[in-house]
């Protein structure tokens, strides 16, 4: 007997061509689950001249603008959110958000009234985990705590389930996944032609950033690590920024990349520092580098990383207990270094220069990696199962 389509509709922060995490994700999803599950997204947008009704790969997408430094502009989207959906209800029967903020309680309400069972995706370890979300209480936990499946990106997010003390039964670990076509390693050749390309200094090796100019995000912690080697080693090349610097939404700090611009010019090094506003090509800057890191602070299960993974390049990632760790084991399949600390992140920087040869075995790891425990293929099937499972039992927990 033929299994029913699911019906869903994804809501996340921002969706393509505008760029976040979840919403990359997300859509790395709709491209492998549309034919098996009849698509929705919704979305918000901090552009007012983005298109508010469109089609992106095939499924239609529903914008809401938003204009995040703006209180009551928020509170008008959530409802107009929520409008949205009751205008489309005859098209899902399944709610599955990108994460969990203040705007999702109003759809979370509405779903509960319709029965429609909710899945919550949990993006981001000290914003919407369920021990943040359980010190929060009121009614954003209320509705968070009512969802029908909760699911974690990493081990971390099991902890902090548990923690919680929410019922397990509701739990899924679902890692983010990768396309492993698009995000795949290049030779040297491919490397140098793909510099030029980019306009990318084509001497040493080229360091590579992936992520918003936020304080968590440390981008002036991997600058002041690669300036100290820059300065007397020649081998290390470019210092490659590739992230919004200047945004309305509260995470991005324009102080910072000024400060890096800054500090670049007086040491000498403002031509080897690049930076990448926005880019819909960012699989051509992975197959560019030689070493990518990601100095954050916090994360849930860091895209960026995955996809620098894949593509075969050699990674330094902060050591975050139940997140970074399951990706990478120090010294095998790339290097961990702790939080902040910008010596040992040098220390780092310098094993790549001192033993080049570490450069390609531990990116050939890393790619081994993502290949056996992280294509996107086997998160849609975990989707999937999540869908038609919920389609056989009560949508709404008491």
């Amino acid at each position: 007997m033929e299994k029913p389509t699911p019906s869903v509709l994804m809501v996340t922060g921002a969706y393509f061509p505008e760029v976040s995490g979840a919403g990359l994700q997300c859509r790395e999803l709709v491209r492998q689950l549309h034919g098996s599950v009849r698509l929705t997204i919704l979305t918000t947008t901090a552009d007012p001249t983005a298109r508010m009704i469109d089609r992106q790969d095939g499924v239609p997408v529903h914008r809401v603008f938003i204009n995040p430094s703006n209180r009551w502009s928020k509170i008008v989207g959530a409802v107009r959110l929520t409008m949205a959906v009751f205008r489309n209800r005859h098209r899902f029967s399944i709610l599955h958000l990108h994460g969990f903020s203040k705007k999702s309680i109003l759809l979370s309400c509405f779903a509960v009234l319709r029965r429609w069972p909710i899945v919550i995706k949990m993006t981001s370890v000290g914003h919407d985990d369920p021990v943040s979300m359980k010190a929060r209480g009121g009614l954003a936990y209320r509705c968070y705590s009512r969802a029908a499946l909760h699911v974690g990106v990493s081990s971390r997010m099991t902890v902090l389930y548990e923690r919680a003390g929410l019922p397990l039964k509701r739990y899924r670990l679902i890692p983010n996944g990768v396309d492993l076509v698009r995000f795949r390693p290049s030779d040297e050749a491919e490397r140098q032609t793909l510099r030029r390309q980019l306009k990318l200094p084509d001497t040493g090796h080229v360091v590579l950033f992936v992520g918003f100019f936020s304080a968590e995000k440390c981008p002036a912690s991997l600058f002041d690590a690669w300036a100290s080697l820059a300065l007397s080693h020649p081998e290390i090349g470019p210092l490659v920024f590739v992230g919004a610097t200047h945004s309305q939404y509260y995470e991005v700090d324009p102080r910072i990349a000024e400060n890096i611009k800054l500090r670049a010019s007086e040491l000498g090094l403002g031509a080897r520092v690049v930076f990448v506003e926005h880019t819909l090509h960012i699989e051509q800057y992975y197959r560019a580098a030689d070493i990518f890191v990601l100095p954050s602070r916090r994360e849930g299960l860091p895209n960026a990383l995955l996809e620098a993974m894949a593509s075969g390049v050699a990674c330094i990632a902060s050591h975050l207990d139940g997140v970074t760790d399951d990706l990478i084991e120090d010294g095998v399949n790339g290097l961990l270094v702790s939080p902040g600390e910008v010596a040992e992140l040098k220390t780092a920087l310098r094993v790549f220069v001192d033993y080049p040869e570490r450069l390609s075995l531990l990116g050939r790891q890393a790619r081994q990696t993502i290949e056996t425990h992280f294509a996107i293929e086997q998160t849609a099937q975990e989707y999937l199962n999540v869908y038609r499972s919920l389609m056989e039992r009560p949508a709404c927990v008491a």
